[in-house]
């Protein structure tokens, strides 16, 4: 018998030495999120919110993601893609918009909003100048509480899926514009330069995010690279985000007119500060062009920045006025679709696993997290100031709606 008490005491000691599993705390408050992503019907979108892979991570968790069909087609992604990654596939849109959380690119038509129910949540851009009047009212008779992507801001004040986007527009719009110096059309020659023959000359309007990365992809192909912005902190900033000196100048029309009369490329990339980006080159400055000269406006979807552009689509891309080349379509991204989506979703996955772990919308709201920044309406109350005196709609503070949760 005492034999027996020493070996189970010999076993207990030898049991204690082992390493033992570490027991992981979970976050009291987690919540299970129902994620829906529609397919995109606005005009000319190609992505999706998420990618599979964010599907997988977000399902890993134990979070339910719910698909409309071919709602990645454009994107190159089928549903056999989600379906794999965890993804529930939905064949009834109404469906899809009666998630908890509802997950756009794009802002929701009428006819979406209508889909959905009362107290949903809903993410997506916000894009005031472009949406339908009667949306904000829709939203507010169905109690929603709605994030726009492009407002939300980090810890450092930068704006993490519009900077996203904002890289992909930039390298876009010269890779355009090579192609299209290079077609038929254009002036038949290569963006750059090759040893013994002129480089190309590109004149980017605006020291954003789009501006240093159009310089960083031009610089990259060998053109020589002028930039135009009215901050002189802005231009500092790019200069020692490319490492290298780069030809910049305050927008002083004069300087401006004699850089695009010899420039191969021009690219407009002011975002401004109104609903409407600023009109900085007017039609005399783009009729003294090169001949089959290259504009690519970036900003046309907040009205341009040449007096020459106009919207086109994807579709028809390209028109000639004043005999320079204008590519002038919104949203560059969704050319390549692919590639912006899985951009768009890196940012989304992590900051909906982060409202899960908050507790939910509300609790991540209540403690000003990421989601926060981004807030507009909560509960069917306006909590932007700008954008209520826009449409003449009353608001509340969010803090004031928050205090009483």
């Amino acid at each position: 018998m005492d034999s027996g008490r020493k070996a189970i005491k010999a076993l207990a000691r030898e049991a204690a030495l082992l390493p033992q599993e570490e027991l992981l705390q979970v976050k009291a408050g987690q919540a299970d999120l129902t994620i829906g992503i529609p397919a995109e019907t606005s005009l000319q979108e190609k992505r999706v919110a998420l990618v599979p892979e964010a599907v997988a991570l977000l399902v890993a968790h134990g979070h339910h993601v719910l698909v409309e069909t071919q709602a990645g087609a454009e994107s190159q992604f089928s549903d056999s893609d989600y379906s794999e990654a965890g993804a529930r596939i939905v064949y009834d849109r109404r469906q899809v918009f009666q998630s908890h959380i509802v997950l756009k690119v794009e802002p929701p038509s009428l006819e979406e909003v209508e889909l959905m129910g009362m107290r949903q949540t809903l993410i997506s851009a916000l894009q005031l100048s472009v949406q339908n009047e009667g949306m904000l009212q829709a939203l507010m008779d169905k109690k929603t509480t709605a994030i726009a992507w492009d407002f939300v801001q980090n810890e450092n004040g930068i704006q993490p899926l519009v900077r996203a986007m904002g890289e992909i527009a930039g390298n876009t719009a010269v890779l355009v514009a090579g192609g299209l110096m290079a077609s038929e059309s254009g002036q038949g020659t290569m963006l750059g330069g090759v040893s013994g023959v002129r480089p190309s000359e590109v004149v980017i309007i605006g020291a954003g995010t789009v501006g240093e990365f159009a310089a960083r992809s031009a610089l990259g192909l060998g053109a020589s690279v002028k930039v135009f912005d009215n901050s002189v902190h802005r231009l500092i900033r790019l200069q020692n985000a490319l490492g290298q000196r780069v030809w910049t100048s305050t927008l002083q029309p004069s300087v401006l007119e004699e850089a695009l009369r010899t420039a191969d490329v021009a690219i407009g990339a002011v975002r401004g500060e109104g609903s409407r980006a600023p009109m900085i080159v007017s039609e005399p400055m783009v009729a003294g062009m090169r001949n089959r000269a290259i504009v690519v406006d970036v900003s046309i979807d907040r009205g341009g920045v040449f007096e020459t552009s106009r919207l086109t689509s994807h579709e028809r891309p390209t028109f000639i006025e004043c005999g320079v080349i204008h590519y002038c379509v919104p949203n560059i991204p969704s050319r390549v679709a692919r590639t912006a989506s899985k951009a768009l979703s890196n940012i989304f996955a992590p900051m909906l696993l982060g409202v899960a772990s908050d507790g939910g919308v509300e609790s991540s709201v209540r403690q000003r997290n990421l989601v926060s920044t981004g807030i507009y309406m909560f509960n069917g109350t306006l909590t932007n100031e700008e954008i209520a005196a826009d449409r003449n709609l009353p608001w509340k503070p969010l803090d004031l709606l928050t205090a009483t949760l």
